[in-house]
């Protein structure tokens, strides 16, 4: 829950945007940056499993001008202050200028990033502006706000690091680098189990480290699905994009194989009979298409079966498996994107695509 703090006026800043003049060529004229009103930055949240259910904070913002009557997505973003939301982390995406944000999703957000559970740790807030890939973004002042996470009772990993030979080829750094490698999150309902996507460019070897270096705890290959703790040698996988799933207390680990796509009214043609298939962006880490939709609803799913299947139960732009329908509210182009790189965090984004 929130502490109480002192309610702080941020400044609306100023930006650049295309408009035409009268020989219809393009000119600079002013747009507006979206500006965070709430929280104000330095906001204290000493988060708790029992209230994970209840509300952390509505973050608010006003409104960005583009200059032209058109719909505007916004994806409220955070990440470690001073990496310059390189591996920034999605707390939701709406058309609306507010998104509650629930204590068990800023919560999950700051174990993503890496913040300590039990410890208060600084986390960069943003709100990132857009109406097509072809228009640049407008991006708001950032706010600094001070959040201790829970974790499995406040102690041990809440991660696994995977270090292999696919890293650099999946742009996940250095191979075998630990502490740039992808990482599995403890699932809240079972902490033994730790669950992640990763992608692999072609066949690769790797490990599960349960920290971001070597020699504090590994697990190689212990044959037909199982693991040996710091010992075995190293596992193997054809190429692909994986859903790892490791249990550290059975020493057992799964690898299911996954293409994505959506299904659903909002498309039209095929509806709900078919896919139309996602492609995977390995410099951005997400599955993406673009696609004429209607007004109606639609999922995500891995491998045209409905055995693994993505939805948004709070409409917050973040994905919960066998969640509900995504509303569509309006037919138009729209570039569909599948975040699936921070574990816990699955995110997506519909971006409306204009002329």
């Amino acid at each position: 829950m929130k502490t109480p703090n002192i309610l702080a006026t941020l400044i609306l800043s100023a930006g650049l945007f295309w408009a035409c003049s009268d020989d219809d060529h393009p000119t600079l004229i002013a747009a507006d940056e979206p500006a965070i009103t709430a929280p104000a930055s330095g906001s204290s949240y000493i988060l708790s499993e029992d209230n994970a259910t209840e509300q952390a904070d509505r973050f608010v913002w006003n409104r960005a001008n583009f200059s032209i009557q058109t719909q505007i997505n916004y994806n409220l973003q955070a990440d470690i202050p001073g990496n310059d939301f390189q591996n920034a982390a999605t707390l939701g995406s709406t058309t609306a200028t507010q998104i509650n944000v629930s204590v068990e999703h800023l919560n999950n957000t700051a174990i993503a990033l890496g913040l300590p559970s039990g410890e208060a740790s600084e986390m960069e807030v943003r709100v990132v502006a857009s109406v097509s890939d072809e228009v640049e973004a407008l991006v708001s002042e950032s706010i600094l706000i001070s959040v201790t996470p829970y974790g499995s009772g406040n102690t041990g990993t809440s991660y696994l690091w995977v270090p292999g030979g696919f890293q650099a080829a999946g742009n996940y750094g250095q191979d075998w680098t630990p502490s740039e490698a992808p990482q599995l999150r403890s699932l809240s309902s079972d902490p033994e189990v730790f669950e992640g996507y990763i992608y692999f460019a072609a066949e690769a070897e790797f490990k599960f480290t349960a920290a971001p270096e070597w020699g504090n705890g590994e697990y190689g290959d212990g044959g037909s699905g199982t693991l040996l703790r710091d010992e075995g040698p190293n596992l193997k996988t054809p190429a692909g994009y994986y859903r790892m799933q490791v249990n550290t207390e059975k020493l057992t680990y799964t690898l299911l194989d996954t293409d994505w796509g959506i299904i659903g009214d909002a498309i039209p043609g095929t509806g709900w009979d078919s896919d139309v298939d996602l492609t995977y962006d390995p410099a951005e880490k997400t599955w993406k298409t673009t696609l004429e939709l209607q007004a109606g609803e639609l999922k995500f799913r891995a491998n045209d079966a409905w055995d693994l299947n993505y939805g948004d139960d709070d409409t917050d732009g973040t994905l919960e498996e066998g969640g509900s329908n995504i509303n569509v509210e309006a037919g138009g182009t729209y570039t569909v994107a599948l975040d699936l790189s921070q574990p816990g965090v699955y995110s997506y984004t519909l971006t409306a695509v204009t002329e």
